[in-house]
Formats: structure tokens, C-alpha cells, sequence
């Protein structure tokens, strides 16, 4: 067993998402040595978790890249619209919020890596090791904490890569919660039901289309159009466990409920050819009672699977990376051992759990409250009175576009990490958070 390139690292990530780049960029940028593995040998992926949100784009701002996200192919969103049988009604207001960047951004997500992958690589002590796919945990000795973890590569090559502190950031189904769990040290999760399923595919997009996020709802049935600029990415929700039911019924079925519900898209629902232009999303919600192990942290979906409800879940997993970073960096720069980072691994959940648990309680409220019913429904669905009132009273439609854009608890930038304009600025208690 030999040790391959960006072995003895502080931390090693486990994953190349969002959370896993902005970590290794933010705790890089500190003077900590990172090394990121990512299983795949590029990010060209088809990803629907690409929305950029106002307190992520504050973040990129506050590391300088304003310039560097500007030059993307993204597009601005500033509402959110719902359609029932009773009329249209605007239920999210971005430009409401006092924010520097008062819209979500449906950013490619694979641009936005390969910018923070770039970004990164300027640090000496950052590697990024693609077309490594991590197998297994090292642990230091019988009962020790664990010290890195073993990756194969494209070639088969077999490499270990030994830290201080491994943080999986390798999504729902994380193969370093699941090491975990073969080496006796599972982590307990408390799971939360979901009525629904998510099937996504691509409809094209024409210039006098309505713009922004807009919610079809009729009976029984919920679309979710995100404006893509060229096209819309589409979420049929449909019942959870209905997908059979779906692929049953066939795809004409599925094309004439899109051209029901959204009667605009007349003539293009037929760009769904077959079905292999439909991907799945099982809908999960659930989080670990415990969120780390000696020498292993676990952060966004690895922690706390969430809900599309809102498109959240990327956003709350990058703000986890931001509090990671600022609480970790000085203690790994002064050289912290497991037994040391312990504590502050357990601060670190302490301030996490609460915009975790708050978002996946508004999330089931939603859930039982509006889609649950919605999809067991056999008549045409009047809009709630709730959304009435959001559309009459402007100012009430802040509070869905705080929850969905800024979040409950958003993180501020550690200062050594920050551009030199924004650390200027900062506060001098920053490096004492809590």
C-alpha cells in the first residue's frame, strides 16, 4: 500500500461539489494544506442543484470572484410565481430583500466548480485529485480515530491519502458515512417522511415565455418551471413511489400533462423524446443525530439530506463549508489532533443544527401542508389563502425569498480567507466565532 500524490495533508475532502470546493478553497486560503478527492474525472455532469443563492453569491463576492461569477452563463431570477385554477399569484420577491445580490443565479453548476476548482489551485497547499473515488477509511489503529482514507484511481492504482481531519462532503449516499458504518462507528439518523418524487427534464425556452420560477399546479399534478434562459428545467412532482405509475402511463401521457399545465410549452413538450431525456430524483429528508466521529467531519447532504423544497439544500451545505472553515482553520494551522478538533467539531453541529432543523421543518411543512395535499387531489386546486394574501400585499413576499435565498443562519466569511477589501472591513471578534 503506497501513498500517492497529496498524502500527509491537514484535511482531506471527500468530494467535489460545492461545499467540498468552497471548504478546500476557504481553508486553503487560510494557510491550511487541503487535499479534495473527487471520484470523477471532470464536472460535466448534468446537475439540478444549480441555483446560486444571494447568501452564496455574497460569500463569492467576499473571496473577490464577483468579476469571476459575472463572467458565467448565468441568469438572474427575481420571482417566484404560482399558477392555480384561480389565476396566477406572486408569492417570492427577491428584489425585496436588503442584500448585495437580491436574485438567485441558475448557474451551470459545472462552470461554478470549475471556477472554485481554479480558484483553489492559485493556494500552494491545495490538490484537487480527480478520477480518485474514495473506498475506504484509514484509521489509526484499533479503535483510533481516523487518520485518511484510500482512493482508487482511473487506473486501478490504489492510494492513501493520510490527514489530520477527513470531511465528507460526498453527498446523500457518502461512501465515508458508509465507511463509518462497516467500521462499527455508525452514525444514527432520524429520518423524515416525503409524499413526493421528482422526475427532471428540459423543455426550450422561448423569448415570450413568462420568465422567472413559476409553480403549475393542478389536480393532482405540480410543475415546477426554472427559467434557464434557453430553456426551462422542469420538476414534475409526482407522488412518492409513483414513478412505475408514470413510466406506465407512457410519455404522451407525461407530455400532455406538461402542455395541461403550462399550456405555453404547446408544441415543445416533444423535445422529452424518450426516456432518457427524464431523470429521478428520490426525495429524501432526513438528518445524523451526530455529525462527526474522531479525525471525520460530515457536512451538507452527507450530514443532512434535504428536501428540493426551495432548492436549498446547496446553499446549506456551502454555508456549512463557510462555518467549517472559520471554526477549523486556526486550530488546524496550529497543529490540532483529533482529540483537539473534537470540540470544535461538536461546536461546529451545535451552530449548523439549528438552520438545518429549522429549514427541514419549514420544508415538511410544506410538504404536508401544500404538496402533499396538492398531489392527492381530483379536483382543480384553488390557491391557498396564504398565497392570496402574498399577491395582495407585496411587502409579505420578503419572507419566502428571506427563507429560500438568504437562509435562517447565514455564515460570514472567516477574514483570512476573505479578499483584502472585504477583510479590511470585518469585525476583529470574526476569528472567535462561536
Amino acid at each position: 500500500m503506497t501513498a500517492g500524490p497529496g498524502a500527509d495533508a491537514d484535511v482531506c475532502v471527500v468530494g467535489a461539489g460545492p461545499a467540498g470546493l468552497m471548504l478546500g478553497l476557504l481553508l486553503a486560503r487560510a494557510g491550511v494544506r487541503v487535499t479534495v478527492l473527487e471520484k470523477h474525472p471532470d464536472f460535466l455532469r448534468d446537475f439540478r442543484g444549480d441555483t446560486v443563492h444571494p447568501s452564496t453569491l455574497d460569500v463569492l463576492a467576499e473571496l473577490g470572484f464577483e468579476e469571476r461569477v459575472a463572467g458565467l452563463p448565468g441568469r438572474r431570477v427575481r420571482e417566484l410565481t404560482a399558477s392555480y385554477a384561480d389565476g396566477t399569484f406572486r408569492v417570492a420577491d427577491f428584489t425585496r430583500l436588503r442584500v448585495p445580490h437580491p436574485y438567485v443565479l441558475f448557474l451551470p453548476q459545472w462552470d461554478l466548480l470549475e471556477m472554485l476548482a481554479a480558484a483553489a489551485a492559485e493556494y500552494p497547499g491545495f490538490t484537487l485529485l480527480r478520477s480518485h473515488e474514495v473506498t475506504e477509511l484509514l484509521f489509526d489503529g484499533l479503535g483510533g480515530p481516523a487518520s485518511g482514507v484510500v482512493a482508487l484511481a482511473a487506473d486501478g492504482r490504489r492510494t492513501e491519502v493520510r490527514a489530520r481531519l477527513v470531511v465528507a462532503a460526498d453527498g446523500r449516499r457518502s461512501v465515508v458515512r458508509d465507511a463509518l458504518v462497516r467500521a462499527g462507528r455508525g452514525l444514527s439518523r432520524r429520518e423524515f417522511g416525503a409524499p413526493m418524487d421528482v422526475l427532471w427534464f428540459r423543455v426550450p425556452r422561448w423569448p415570450e415565455d413568462p420568465e422567472g420560477l413559476a409553480a403549475q399546479i393542478g389536480a393532482g399534478r405540480l410543475l415546477i418551471m426554472i427559467d434557464r434562459g434557453h430553456y426551462w428545467q422542469t420538476a414534475y412532482v409526482i407522488p412518492k413511489g409513483g414513478r412505475q405509475t408514470v413510466l406506465a402511463a407512457g410519455l404522451d401521457a407525461l407530455r400532455a400533462t406538461v402542455i395541461e399545465l403550462a399550456p405555453w410549452l404547446r408544441g415543445r413538450a416533444g423535445a422529452v423524446a424518450d426516456w432518457d431525456d427524464v431523470s429521478f430524483l428520490e426525495v429524501r429528508v432526513d438528518r445524523l443525530r451526530r455529525w462527526h466521529s474522531p479525525g471525520v467531519l460530515l457536512i451538507g447532504d452527507a450530514a443532512h439530506a434535504m428536501s428540493p423544497v426551495g432548492g436549498v439544500g446547496i446553499n446549506l451545505a456551502v454555508q456549512d463549508a463557510v462555518a467549517a472553515a472559520r471554526m477549523l482553520a486556526g486550530p488546524l494551522r496550529g497543529g490540532a489532533g483529533a482529540a483537539e478538533l473534537a470540540p470544535v467539531l461538536t461546536r461546529f453541529q451545535r451552530r449548523r443544527m439549528l438552520p438545518t432543523m429549522g429549514t427541514q421543518l419549514l420544508q415538511r411543512w410544506a410538504a404536508r401542508g401544500v404538496i402533499g395535499p396538492t398531489l392527492r387531489a381530483d379536483v382543480p386546486v384553488r390557491a391557498p389563502a396564504a398565497v392570496r394574501l402574498m399577491d395582495r400585499l407585496p411587502f409579505l413576499r420578503v419572507l419566502p425569498a428571506w427563507v429560500v435565498g438568504v437562509g435562517l443562519l447565514p455564515e460570514r466569511m472567516p477574514p483570512a480567507a476573505a479578499a483584502p477589501s472585504a477583510r479590511a472591513a470585518a469585525r476583529q471578534d470574526l476569528p472567535t466565532a462561536r
